[in-house]
């Protein structure tokens, strides 16, 4: 089977090579020339290692439409809606999205679904399938063990890309039909694993690290449950499975930049020191727009918005959230 990929960073290179594993043809499009010359070299351009000799990247739209009608979204969120407004007049006929970015939209608070449901002709849109869990690119690009979620409203497409991306080696793909906790989770996630390297910038120690998952998993679940999600996929792969990766790992970029916080770098300062998006800042700023919204409480979240956006010393912060009232630990 022939999949297009759009975005040639490290997670859309990496299941290039999956895919090329599993016995599929792949073609990866990316406007930055120097990454795409490195994978036609057969170099994974973010972490170095070879890839297979079939896996070929192209600078032409126009060539990816023409290669296949499967596309693969590996790109960040905020550049997801334009890609797609150049990619619609020019699709052929009805293709299948499968997204792998973990992002939802500060300004309109959207998931990635809903901006394909809103930039994508019906008579173009054959379907679409999220791909998420816990899931380093810098584990998988070596085929380490790895577990993830294939979930769509059409259980058939679910399948259909489980089929496509599993295999006996090194990855298990599971299916699931709630395409909205399965998209929150993901998206949440990295807010939280952006408020747990803040901890370990500060010297909290691991007794935080481990307060901030556990709590964490509460704000997801207010989430996923507000935004018309299941709260049983929170407890699954795409809520406290990625959150336990993203949570607690250098392999983070969402960590990583929450460390950076916490050790008192500017937000500006930290973007420029991270080659890769910070999908975790965004969704920060999107869950206080939701909170307020929706009146719900996003205690953690909240705090880390008024350390980031609004300046507040994160020691301030921090004095906060444990001054707040005491209470039970009701589920």
């Amino acid at each position: 089977m022939k999949i297009s990929i759009i975005g040639g960073g490290a997670w859309g290179c990496t299941l290039g090579q999956v895919l090329i594993d599993n016995g599929h043809e792949v073609l990866i499009y990316d406007v930055n020339t120097k990454a795409v010359d490195e994978i036609n070299q057969h170099h994974h351009p973010f972490f170095g290692n070879e890839l297979p000799k079939e896996v070929r990247a192209t600078t032409s739209i126009e060539a990816l439409i023409a290669f296949s009608n499967y596309f693969l979204l590996s790109v960040p969120t905020k550049v997801i809606r334009p890609v797609l407004k150049e990619m619609n007049p020019k699709l052929i006929e009805p293709s299948v999205f499968i997204n792998v970015s973990k992002g939802i939209e500060p300004e309109s608070l959207k998931r990635v679904s809903e901006i394909v449901e809103e930039e994508v002709s019906p008579e173009h849109l054959k379907g679409f399938v999220v791909l998420t869990g816990p899931s380093h690119a810098e584990e998988v690009i070596l085929r380490k063990l790895t577990l993830l979620v294939s979930s769509s409203k059409d259980m058939e497409l679910a399948k259909e890309i489980q089929t496509i991306f599993s295999n006996d080696k090194y990855l298990r793909i599971y299916t699931s039909q709630d395409l909205i906790g399965s998209e929150v989770g993901g998206a949440v996630k990295n807010a939280i694993a952006v408020i747990s390297g803040a901890c370990t910038g500060l010297g909290l120690g691991e007794n935080a690290r481990a307060a901030v998952i556990t709590r964490g998993i509460i704000e997801i679940v207010r989430v996923v449950e507000i935004m018309g999600g299941k709260k049983e996929t929170a407890f699954g792969l795409t809520g406290i499975g990625d959150l336990i990766v993203t949570a607690s790992s250098e392999n983070s970029r969402n960590f990583k930049a929450g460390r950076k916080i916490g050790l008192g770098m500017k937000l500006d300062d930290v973007y420029q020191s991270e080659a890769q998006t910070i999908e975790g800042i965004r969704t920060i700023e999107a869950m206080h727009k939701l909170s307020i919204d929706h009146g719900i409480e996003l205690p953690m979240i909240n705090m880390a918005y008024r350390i980031i956006f609004e300046g507040m010393p994160v020691e301030e912060g921090l004095e906060r959230l444990l001054s707040r009232d005491l209470k039970s630990e009701d589920f």
